[in-house]
């Protein structure tokens, strides 16, 4: 009679939860919780001998409030580019990692944080998270190099051009790995 009761709370359970992820309203943030347990890891460093270059900082963006920015400017710096979207769950679970981050190499390392959506959607977005990331559209394709097939991808560029890492889905940017070899680039 007990394994009858717990059986058919585990079947309870199971249907209360697949309800939730089928609800638009309780889908993202679920999925978000869950990407959250994903983002504790640090991404990997890329080995020196496997690290690409960069081949073309030939690419055109747009910042939020409509300004040009040529990334041919990021050349010759530490770049960390982030592509994301406000309505993919590892995107999101991922960016108070990058909030934190961003605020303590704001002045040291160039971000770009690159989104296809419009502005009114992230700006509203960003204001609601409190964060102020230098967020961008593209206004030229980008560059071949970075081959996205999946968000969130993240790159973290030293001033040669080499890809030191290279991420796809859900991290944490705020680890002591990703801020020791942020700052181990900024001395080269």
């Amino acid at each position: 009679m007990m394994n009858f009761f717990k059986k058919q709370i585990k079947n309870i359970l199971f249907v209360v939860v697949l309800a939730l992820l089928l609800i638009p309203q309780t889908r993202q943030p679920i999925q978000v919780f869950l990407n959250k347990g994903l983002a504790y890891f640090s991404p990997s460093i890329i080995a020196v001998e496997a690290q690409k270059h960069i081949d073309s900082y030939t690419w055109q963006l747009s910042t939020l409030k409509g300004e040009p920015y040529n990334f041919e400017a990021a050349k010759g710096n530490v770049v960390l580019i982030n592509f994301w979207a406000t309505w993919c769950p590892p995107c999101v679970a991922e960016l108070p990692s990058m909030q934190d981050l961003y605020v303590d190499y704001k002045d040291r390392v160039v971000f770009l944080f690159v989104t296809n959506e419009g502005f009114e959607t992230v700006a509203k977005f960003l204001n609601n998270k409190n964060y102020n990331l230098p967020v961008y559209n593209p206004v030229t394709e980008y560059p071949v190099f970075f081959n996205l097939e999946s968000i969130p991808r993240t790159f973290l560029i030293d001033k040669n051009g080499a890809v030191i890492i290279d991420k796809t889905g859900a991290a944490n940017w705020n680890s002591d790995l990703v801020r020791t070899t942020i700052d181990d680039l900024l001395k080269q």
